[in-house]
């Protein structure tokens, strides 16, 4: 799924070809695409783009009357449209503006879970489904960190997937967080203080920023398979940090990647939900 770094690059990408442009259709072509029904749609028509925001993992496009979030989920791409065929490949939704190519929610895959919400400009930030959103990522200080991590005692690899805990990280970022900060993905947030605060706050920036970096220097979104990883998804393979072999704990829906020498004190996590270490 695209983390705060695609989404935030893929909203700039698009606001440098987009803002400006006037709105004259949103189209659902499939019914799930659109999962509000007030403010409707329409009363963006004939109004340019303002802009285009991300808050959390959801792309923002940002009319006057109407705010449009976007959630690609794990499958979904908004793309630039130059053909506006009747019936795209995995098409969600289009946004068709005055002239020019229009935008295409697409979808792989058969869940479609990816959609999107029509909000009202002055409280798009406190409804659904932005309003359950943690702080982003990439805002929070060392002083709200040690709040965050104390208001639930949960495990930190959890604590940061949890998008109304901290908002735009998702499976890649959390093992990579952990491994920066050389800490075990099963440490407890109750435990970890100011000193563990400070460790993820860095880790978050710098795991963030390489991200970017690498998002920004390509013309579209990458897939997940191309983005930068020290552990993540890199399971028998050498550590760059200190060589051991990166292990994983294996879940039904996620796997946890990790550097026993770098993170657990050289001891490897048991691979089951109870979490304990292996003799």
């Amino acid at each position: 799924m695209p983390e705060l770094p695609e989404v935030q690059a893929h909203a700039e990408r698009l606001a440098d070809r987009f803002d400006g442009r006037v709105l004259t259709r949103f189209v659902p072509i499939k019914f799930t695409a659109l999962r509000t029904a007030l403010p409707a749609p329409d009363e963006a028509y004939g109004q340019p783009l303002r802009g285009v925001g991300r808050r959390g993992k959801y792309l923002l496009l940002e009319f006057e009357s109407v705010h449009f979030a976007v959630h690609l989920m794990q499958g979904g791409r908004l793309l630039v449209d130059e053909k506006q065929s009747a019936k795209p490949r995995g098409g969600q939704a289009r946004f068709v503006f005055d002239e020019g190519p229009a935008l295409l929610l697409t979808e792989a895959g058969t869940e479609r879970r990816a959609g999107v919400w029509c909000l009202t400009p002055s409280d798009a930030m406190t409804s659904p489904p932005l309003d359950v959103l943690g702080p982003d990522a990439d805002t929070v200080t060392a002083e709200q960190m040690v709040e965050l991590l104390g208001a639930k005692n949960q495990r930190l690899h959890g604590f940061l997937r949890d998008q109304r805990s901290i908002a735009g990280l998702g499976r890649r970022l959390a093992n990579e967080i952990c491994h920066h900060a050389k800490l075990s993905p099963f440490a407890m947030t109750g435990k970890l203080g100011a000193e563990g605060a400070d460790l993820v706050v860095a880790a978050i920036a710098a795991t963030v920023a390489e991200g970017l970096e690498y998002e920004r220097s390509r013309p579209d979104m990458s897939s997940s398979k191309d983005r930068p990883s020290s552990v993540h998804k890199r399971t028998g393979e050498p550590c760059p940090v200190c060589g051991d072999a990166v292990r994983a704990v294996e879940y039904s829906g996620y796997t946890v990647h990790y550097c026993p020498t770098c993170q657990t004190g050289g001891k490897v996590l048991a691979d089951n939900t109870t979490s304990k270490f292996l003799k």
